[in-house]
């Protein structure tokens, strides 16, 4: 993997994506109370981590565009 600091965090913001919504899909999967309570919490969280996410991709990818290093 490069030692691009830019694409190391655009890899990092996604894997809290599938972090925060495999913890959903397992409150779901159990289906306890837990969920329940928990459910719009996790999606919230989930939302901000992929607006993070797509931000960094699209800044990752225009840096690339435009030349930058």
């Amino acid at each position: 993997m490069p030692q691009d600091p830019l694409l190391i965090l655009v890899v990092l913001a996604c894997l809290a994506v599938v972090v925060v919504l495999m913890l959903g899909l397992g409150g779901f999967a159990k289906g306890s109370g837990w969920a329940q309570k928990n459910s719009n919490k996790l999606m919230r969280y989930r939302l901000g981590a992929q607006f993070i996410a797509v931000l960094l991709i699209v800044a990752y990818v225009f840096l690339r565009q435009s030349g930058g290093e």
